[in-house]
């Protein structure tokens, strides 16, 4: 696989990748953990950067969010010139039942801001009560003075076009979910448009061993 294609599956149905591990960079990322012989680039390593919920807390995105969890994250903006964020979160949120009780537990669900300079904590935490949001799922925004933090970010995740002039359009970067395994390095993704229960298939992909939690995986 192409090293610039870290966590970029090109949005195919059931591919799943061992990612390279999470690479350091100077400021913000956690030691590197099970780095590949030929690990990717600094520039797509991804950050343990700051981040606030759309409930005002500050959180670590690797230390407190996917460390030792299965994930979904997907970006988005609170206003969405084309009117799919909201659409796009209100498919997400039908994926929260076939999650079932595990969401919150071992399985989270992450939406991150693409713009923190006008999506606030304040402006996420409105936007949240139009949508049937459970705990376990939390919408982010990153530090409005700092954005370049989250762009650092979207592209770690995958989130980019080698075409410069097709990268300026964050519209084109809320198309895929991401989910994944960090205890097993373990990754896929799913359209966000697709029907949850094939966004659900995607989860049960990475989910190894199956119904696993931190506790019982490292006791093995």
């Amino acid at each position: 696989m192409d090293r610039r294609a870290f966590l970029s599956l090109s949005g195919a149905a059931g591919t799943v990748a061992a990612g390279p591990g999470w690479a350091a960079t100077p400021e913000t990322a956690t030691p590197a953990r099970r780095v590949a012989p030929d690990p990717v680039p600094t520039a797509l390593a991804l950050p343990n950067l700051t981040l606030w919920t759309h409930e005002n807390k500050k959180v670590r995105l690797y230390d407190d969010l996917l460390k030792d969890k299965i994930f979904l994250i997907n970006m988005f903006f609170v206003a969405c010139t084309d009117g799919q964020c909201p659409l796009i979160t209100a498919n997400l949120a039908r994926v929260q039942p076939l999650i079932g009780e595990r969401l919150g537990r071992d399985i989270f669900m992450y939406s991150i801001s693409l713009n923190p300079v006008m999506d606030t904590p304040e402006s996420l935490h409105a936007y949240v009560k139009h949508f049937n949001v459970r705990p376990g799922w939390l919408f982010l925004t990153g530090d409005k003075d700092k954005p370049d933090e989250i762009e650092h970010l979207r592209k770690a995740l995958g989130y980019w076009d080698p075409d410069p002039e097709l990268d300026k359009d964050k519209t084109t970067h809320i198309g895929l979910v991401r989910v994944g395994n960090e205890p097993v390095d373990r990754w896929t993704s799913a359209p966000t448009l697709a029907e949850p229960r094939e966004i659900a298939r995607m989860l049960s992909y990475v989910d190894w061993p199956k119904g696993w939690t931190g506790r019982r995986h490292r006791a093995a």
